[in-house]
């Protein structure tokens, strides 16, 4: 199966099974009650689960693909993890029935950036707000994010099961959910519920939304997209980095929307690039103009967010 599968197929279907596995860790940890909180920095919590699940995730993916870049958010990882943890290659199931688009169908290891948020929405996990906190892997190839894996621990199935995993691949399409267009007659904004400042007020002013959902983490606010609840993701703030975008990039990019900065600009998400998403974010869902809500920025906001 290796020698014969594209090498981008075997990552996301690798990533699909492992963000499953992490999402397992993150509510056995929840159960446990010792959450292990510490603070890294002003309104920067990490947990047990934040670690573990990155050593599960990076351990594993470093086990099948030891030639790619692997950048987690939680820093160097010990990856002397229990057997448990381990998740062999992902299922050929996945393998044989998506067909991997023409241009990343010769990849190289050494081409690969993956980038892992392995709880995204850390103070809602500490504060209940469970159905917020996902699990993100982005797979980076030539600075721009190509495949991503959203899973949601705390996702309650139709059967009572909880966990959802959503993956999408440009040029190939999505799984794990139906998107739904956002209703026709308003206009719904989704932002950060705990990272505000006069100059992300500025810009949710400018656009005069119907509502505004105040939500934490960058996987969430695109699912809300993708689930229409809302048309943009809107953040002119410095305050989110590569890990919480690439994946969500990938994802909604699959399904016909748009994620780029404050001005209209893709991140770029090679080895050696900063790991700040410094000119903000800004999410549309399929059907939405990204440029004509780039047209209503106001150029105050635009200057602050011009950043390198």
């Amino acid at each position: 199966m290796a020698s014969t599968t594209p090498l981008m197929m075997r990552l996301l279907g690798s990533s699909i099974q492992i963000a499953h596995r992490a999402g397992n860790i993150i509510r056995e940890i929840m159960c446990r009650g010792d959450l292990g909180i510490v603070e890294k920095g002003k309104d920067d919590l990490q947990t047990e689960a934040d670690r573990s699940a990155q050593r599960c995730i990076v351990a594993s993916l470093t086990r099948i693909f030891p030639g790619v870049t692997i950048i987690g958010e939680e820093g160097p990882s010990d990856l002397n993890v229990p057997d448990d943890w381990l998740i062999p290659e992902g299922n050929s199931e996945f393998f044989e029935k998506h067909k991997c688009p023409e241009p990343l169908a010769d990849l190289k290891e050494s081409e690969v950036v993956i980038w892992v948020d392995p709880l995204d929405g850390t103070s809602e996990y500490t504060q209940g707000f469970l159905e917020r906190v996902t699990v993100l892997i982005g797979i980076a190839v030539n600075d721009r994010a190509v495949g991503g894996v959203i899973h949601q621990p705390y996702y309650q199935t139709d059967s009572g099961d909880l966990g959802r995993t959503i993956w999408g691949l440009k040029g190939c399409g999505s799984g794990g959910m139906v998107s739904v267009q956002p209703p026709s007659d308003s206009f719904l904004i989704t932002t950060t519920r705990s990272h505000s400042n006069t100059i992300v007020q500025s810009a949710l002013d400018a656009l005069a939304p119907d509502e505004i959902l105040r939500v934490g983490g960058a996987g969430y606010k695109v699912l809300q997209l993708l689930e229409g609840k809302a048309h943009a993701y809107v953040f002119a703030s410095n305050g989110c980095k590569k890990w919480d975008t690439c994946a969500p990039e990938a994802v909604l990019e699959a399904n016909g929307g748009t994620l780029t900065d404050m001005l209209g600009r893709h991140y770029q998400y090679g080895a050696n690039v900063s790991f700040a998403n410094s000119s903000g974010v800004l999410g549309t869902v399929a059907g939405v103009s990204h440029e004509d809500i780039l047209s209503r920025i106001p150029d105050t906001v635009k200057q602050a967010m011009d950043q390198p």
